[in-house]
């Protein structure tokens, strides 16, 4: 049954890649033979869970052995406004003996009903895994029968970590919201300017540095998937008059398929930066005037923008003495991988290179226009490779997500989190004010002055000035200081008898 969506699901149409195919080669899609470890990445379950555990007051029940669920747990630094039942851990802890026995099914539903009769939640989903996908657990029969038995929405999410990667997960967990949840709820309070915003994860919180200015100009949010969603938001989306999609490789066939089973027209637009915030802010207003929203709301959105630029270029001049001219490596990829480099080119910083990996063709297309060098994109790097571009000191400042952190650290140079890791918000016009803040004091730290000066000891152990307390003094070896002599005449040296030349000493050498 999950064979002919996955499918489908690499002949997205809504690519604009695959829309200039031939009905043929559509057919092949954008699918690639998998290799082994290539979901050390994420798999298709983890790509699920991300997009769908940010509902906030939903309980996700995980139907696999525990590991499945620990390993999964809050793998974003998503942020909830309210609810925190997301935030609690739901597995059927399947052991060898559940398998044995087939009992993965009842144990299910009574790990269902234990949830809606202790925590009440509006919805549950069940997440199915590798374990329970293998032996043949009929988690849509559970879910509908637990439905109608406890009469709180379960929704199936097929998404096994076998099928895939993680971004296929992404796409499989808007299935589950199509088929399942949109437009199972009627709102009674639809408006001319409510909008949908999709892939926008509310990392850090950044989401609600943005969401001031709908508020302003009156346009509400009526989902925002999935951060900081409510069940009944997403159940309401269909409702909505256009659509934002942050990441378009996540959830671009939710978008296309709202589209045509409700008309909502969708763009992709970011957040990152202010002339990316500014323009996402400009479609958003022209859609919903197209739609019948009050023809005011250009001329006022306008205002807006004219207000938050000057303010934010005002508060970005500060730092242009400091970091124009510096050189920074965007280790990431997807929307970021041009919406970030624009977004600090524009206070003279310069991307010496870009990752493009997860990204689609229309990214790649806007990183050749911003860079005007397509030898500045890699799909990925070796990590020998990375630190040795670092360590030739090709950049001042690596930015990426906290796997590749380490060969920064390695390579001795500033480095700053910009993935789901990071601590700090980066969206909007304040968002961009703080991302420049952290790159400034990333790169101007005094610890990599220090990491990178010549070490004080010479070839005999002797530190600069006084000799290492309790070794014997040796050619050439500067004399002691007063300090120094006094402490060794108080406390003696130790002395250790030397191994054979075989390496092995007898018992008391130690």
């Amino acid at each position: 049954m999950l064979s002919p969506k996955v499918q489908a699901l690499f002949e997205e149409p809504g690519c604009d890649k695959n829309r200039a195919k031939d009905e043929k080669a559509r057919k092949k899609g954008c699918s690639k033979p998998l290799t082994p470890g290539a979901a050390a990445g994420g798999c298709a379950f983890d790509g699920a869970k991300i997009v769908l555990q940010p509902i906030t007051d939903v309980a996700h029940l995980v139907h696999a052995p525990l590991a499945c669920e620990g390993n999964s747990w809050d793998n974003r630094g998503a942020a909830s406004s309210g609810p925190m039942l997301w935030r609690t851990s739901f597995t059927t802890d399947l052991s060898e003996l559940d398998v044995v026995l087939g009992q993965g099914e009842r144990k299910l539903y009574r790990a269902i009903r234990e949830i809606v009769e202790t925590h009440a939640p509006p919805a549950v989903f069940v997440y199915e895994t590798c374990v329970t996908a293998l032996i043949g657990d009929d988690i849509d029969a559970v879910c509908r029968h637990a439905t109608e038995k406890l009469g709180v929405p379960v929704v199936p999410v097929h998404a096994a970590g076998f099928v895939g990667s993680k971004n296929l997960g992404n796409k499989l967990a808007g299935e589950a919201l199509i088929d399942h949840v949109i437009g199972t709820h009627e709102p009674d309070d639809v408006g001319a300017c409510d909008i949908n915003i999709l892939g926008e994860f509310n990392l850090a919180g950044e989401f609600w540095m943005v969401k001031p200015l709908f508020d302003e100009l009156g346009i509400r949010i009526r989902a925002c998937i999935p951060g900081d969603a409510r069940f009944l938001d997403v159940a309401s989306a269909h409702t909505a008059r256009a659509t934002m999609m942050v990441c378009s490789t996540a959830l671009i066939n939710l978008a296309r398929k709202m589209e045509e089973r409700w008309s909502i027209p969708f763009f992709e637009g970011s957040f990152y930066g202010v002339a990316d915030t500014s323009d996402a802010l400009r479609q958003i207003a022209k859609l919903l005037v197209e739609r019948g929203a009050p023809a005011d709301l250009i001329v006022r959105t306008e205002a807006v923008i004219a207000r938050e630029e000057a303010i934010a270029r005002s508060k970005l001049e500060v730092f242009r003495p400091r970091l124009e001219g510096k050189r920074v490596l965007l280790n990431t990829g997807g929307v970021k991988s041009w919406s970030v480099a624009s977004a600090l080119m524009e206070i003279g910083i310069e991307i010496v290179g870009t990752s493009v990996k997860k990204s689609t063709p229309e990214d790649k297309e806007r990183v050749k226009q911003l860079l005007e060098d397509e030898h500045k994109m890699f799909e990925g790097m070796a990590p020998r490779d990375l630190y040795a571009l670092l360590a030739r000191h090709d950049a001042d400042i690596m930015l990426s997500g906290g796997r590749t952190q380490f060969i920064a650290l390695k390579a001795r140079m500033p480095w700053l989190d910009i993935n789901q890791e990071r601590h700090h918000p980066y969206a909007g016009y304040d968002g961009m004010v703080e991302l420049v803040r952290q790159i400034d004091i990333a790169i101007h730290n005094p610890v990599w002055a220090e990491v990178n000066a010549p070490s004080p000891f010479d070839a005999d152990g002797t530190v600069i000035g006084e000799r290492v307390i309790g070794g014997g003094a040796s050619t050439g070896a500067r004399a002691a200081s007063p300090a120094s002599a006094a402490l060794e005449a108080a406390v003696p040296a130790f002395h250790f008898k030397k191994f054979a030349a075989s390496g092995v000493g007898d018992a008391d050498d130690c």
